[in-house]
């Protein structure tokens, strides 16, 4: 009977003594979606008229058929002739022009005024 016994207790504490330790990895992946853009698309529009005053390097206005237009004009701006060339004499009124320009009607940009006489 001891024999029975101890054979008994040595098939309990076996698989005590032969259990493994496992170990749970946990592998956590990140992932990052690239920053938004927003496309911003400018077009260029144009008015043609005349000059009705003028300031060199400050304001133009222009009588089109929807009125007199009042353009700041920047630093930016070119004053050129109908082949390209810059024009250096000031605009005077009579003239007949061409404005071009970005962005809405409170913030307009002047690119250039094209002087078509």
């Amino acid at each position: 009977m001891k024999k029975a016994i101890i054979g008994f207790i040595c098939a309990l504490v076996t698989p005590l003594a032969f259990a493994q330790t496992s170990t749970t990895t946990t592998e956590e992946t990140t992932t990052t979606k690239p920053a938004t853009t927003t496309e911003t698309t400018t077009s260029t529009t144009y008015t043609a008229g005349t000059v009705s005053t003028y300031e060199p390097g400050k304001t133009v206005v222009v009588k089109s058929e929807q009125g007199p237009v009042s353009f700041a004009l920047g630093t930016a701006a070119r004053v050129v002739d109908a082949a390209g060339k810059v024009v250096t004499a000031p605009l005077r009124a009579g003239q007949r022009v061409r404005v071009y320009y970005t962005g809405p009607t409170e913030s307009r940009v002047v690119e250039r005024v094209i002087v078509e006489e």
